[in-house]
């Protein structure tokens, strides 16, 4: 274990009227606690997960891998401010660490490429193999392979966007690998039942208000696809 908690700083926010300070469960989360090497975060889409994510990331000096952004019609001068208001608790001393989103996956990969034109052996770490030449799913993979079992703190963002059941199921292995030799700490937000199924890691719901951690078998994720691959003639006419 690496980090321990999330502090928010409430009272310091500047608005209450522009995302990501409008969101109830920033109002009235006053802090999230890690408590095992793998933490998933769960809920509904606009509920602030990946936001968090990235604030975390920002405050303990983690890279976004990022393209040039495109001017958009209407901007939120607010939007990536959420990391200004928070804390962070570390057990034993700052360690390094990697944000991962398939977004963000496929511009390291061509900075990998350039990298690899002047030096060749670099693509050594990743399995011999340029990622740009492998599937999106497989490059995943040996990203994924290579990266996690360095010490440090990984953020994930839905890294089961571009993974098949079989490479969810990989990934798991993973996880339990990874988390088990004591070096590495996931924080991850998912839809995924199968990587929520990961033994004795945490899961914090934002459906809920404040964020509270729930048991695996109490997701809706995990109700709704057993309910759907016992009685699928129920949701199919």
């Amino acid at each position: 274990m690496h980090l321990k908690k999330v502090v928010f700083s409430q009272k310091e926010y500047p608005t209450r009227d522009y995302y990501p300070f409008n969101q109830e469960i920033f109002r009235m989360t006053g802090a999230i606690d890690f408590h095992a090497p793998v933490t998933f975060l769960i809920g509904e889409n606009g509920t602030g997960k990946s936001t968090l994510l990235r604030a975390i990331c920002n405050r303990c000096g983690i890279h976004i891998w990022q393209g040039a952004e495109h001017p958009r019609l209407e901007t939120n001068p607010y939007e990536n401010d959420l990391y200004k208001f928070i804390r962070v608790e570390w057990n034993n001393g700052f360690v390094p660490g990697s944000f991962f989103s398939s977004e963000t996956s496929r511009y390291f990969a061509r900075c990998l490429e350039e990298w690899a034109e002047a030096d060749p052996e670099q693509l050594e770490y990743f399995g011999g193999k340029s990622l740009l030449t492998q599937s999106h799913g497989q490059s995943l993979m040996s990203l994924f392979r290579a990266r996690y079992r360095i010490r440090g703190l990984y953020i994930l963002d839905e890294p089961e966007t571009a993974l098949s059941p079989k490479s969810q199921l990989e990934f798991l292995g993973i996880l339990q690998e990874m988390s088990r030799a004591g070096h590495a700490q996931f924080i991850v937000a998912t839809h995924s039942p199968i990587l929520m199924a990961c033994p004795e890691a945490q899961i914090t719901s934002f459906d809920h208000t404040p964020a509270k951690e729930v048991r695996y078998e109490d997701t809706d994720h995990f109700t709704i696809f057993k309910d759907f691959l016992n009685h699928r003639d129920r949701y199919i006419t």
